[in-house]
């Protein structure tokens, strides 16, 4: 399942619920509650909420709700009633936090971060703080600010298994850099009747993933944000070149039969049972493969280099991020958890026992090898939501249907750039001439 990288698309968000809070309707020296929807962490957050406990008398409560889907409409529900927790978390895009933000229900808790020579703020990732930042000047006029606190990062890479890689002839100590190096070790990996490669594009936010990064690394992140505002075409030769990739791709038969159509769990569960040599994943399948297979030997790469005209990159930032009920008589203290729960030892503790990477620095010295290197893509990271401008939710759909086209060869990489591009045009013109 995709986690807060990206988000879960949802509804616009509309406020109009007036009665109190039951955060408000009682006093602050009640437990600090949190809702939550990270089941894999439940056990986990039980044992933190008992050292907070014994640490500092104060008690916080942790509540589950999962799925992901069914939280998010459990907090939209809450947010209309004005009925949130002390601490909770928006699972969607920028637009989706911001809609919260302006109802007044998430505390900007840059002031603390900032406080004491911004002492807070500098333990975490400066990307993973990124991606919980609204700018001055930011396109939903939200006061400039940090309004979630993230509690662990992931990045998605590629992911290989070393033992295949043997098996096919390949130094499992050097994965491949480029992207040729990709194809033809993933051809030689198919020879032995194992695909060469794996990843559940039925998940369509994973193909947008894997195009954006190889789309930053070919033309650069201005030409890419030039893209979404709509001065550069679909149809420039440089996103044909991302098009014509998948292309190359589709035809190079190394794929795992259906991949266009497999969910992510499927790919998951192909990988970790060792019938596919290379896959694209988040840093979250740490913690899946070992539940599926704990002797899987494997090793992760960044995404391969198409070109040395710009840096390769792989999207990455705050996994999972928790805000404070600006409403709540227990903000502050909701404020003195978050700080605790993001210091060394409570983010080592969550490191070891979730197999999730850490939020803040400093921390990555002390975790398994795997994750070590997940962590290290946070240097090379973007995001979608640590940009000034995100393409339209219409397009990207589109753009990921276009793909899935020429993987099955029912559409050429130029068919499938000028139909994104007249998507993009029919978005412009609906900006241009709202109704």
């Amino acid at each position: 399942m995709k986690k807060g990288l990206a988000g879960i698309l949802l509804a616009s968000l509309v406020f109009t619920g007036t009665s109190c809070n039951k955060s408000d309707a009682g006093d602050a020296k009640g437990p600090v509650t949190i809702w939550h929807w990270m089941s894999d962490r439940e056990d986990a957050f039980k044992e933190l909420a008992d050292r907070y406990k014994a640490q500092t008398g104060k008690e916080v409560r942790f509540e589950l709700y999962a799925p992901s889907e069914a939280y998010m409409q459990k907090v939209r529900a809450s947010g209309q009633t004005t009925t949130l927790p002390d601490i909770f978390g928006v699972l969607g895009e920028s637009r989706d936090i911001a809609s919260f933000i302006e109802a007044g229900h998430i505390l900007n808790v840059q002031p603390e971060m900032d406080k004491d020579g911004g002492v807070w703020r500098k333990r975490f990732y400066p990307e993973a703080l990124e991606g919980n930042e609204f700018k001055a000047g930011n396109r939903f006029n939200i006061p400039p600010g940090i309004y979630g606190v993230p509690i662990d990062v992931t990045t998605i890479q590629f992911i290989y298994n070393k033992g295949i890689f043997r098996r096919a002839g390949i130094d499992p100590n050097k994965p491949p850099e480029t992207w040729d190096e990709f194809i033809v070790d993933g051809k030689k990996i198919a020879k032995l009747g194992i695909p060469g490669f794996v990843s559940g594009w039925g998940d369509l936010w994973l193909i947008e993933c894997l195009a954006d990064n190889l789309a930053f690394n070919i033309m650069g992140q201005d030409k890419v944000i030039a893209t979404y505002r709509g001065t550069v075409p679909y149809t420039d030769p440089d996103w044909v070149k991302v098009f014509s990739l998948f292309d190359e791709l589709g035809k190079s038969k190394i794929l795992a039969e259906g991949v266009v159509t497999m969910i992510n769990k499927s790919a998951e569960q192909l990988f970790s049972n060792e019938r596919a040599g290379m896959a694209f994943n988040g840093s979250w399948a740490v913690n899946v493969y070992s539940g599926m297979n704990p002797s899987l030997d494997y090793g992760v790469f960044p995404t391969p280099r198409v070109t040395d005209k710009h840096p390769r990159v792989v999207w990455g930032g705050p996994g999972s991020s928790l805000m404070v009920n600006a409403k709540s008589p227990r903000a502050q203290e909701a404020v003195l958890f978050l700080k605790w729960l993001t210091d060394g030892p409570q983010q080592k503790y969550l490191v070891t026992s979730t197999k999730n990477l850490p939020s803040i620095e400093g921390v990555s010295q002390d975790i398994p090898a795997v994750l070590a290197k997940f962590a290290d893509g946070m240097k090379i990271s973007v995001h979608p939501s640590r940009l000034p401008i995100t393409e339209t939710s219409p397009v990207i759909e589109r753009f990921d249907k276009a793909i899935q086209s020429i993987i099955i060869g029912e559409k050429t990489p130029q068919e499938a750039a000028e139909d994104v591009e007249s998507a993009k045009k029919e978005e412009l013109a609906k900006a241009a001439n709202p109704q």
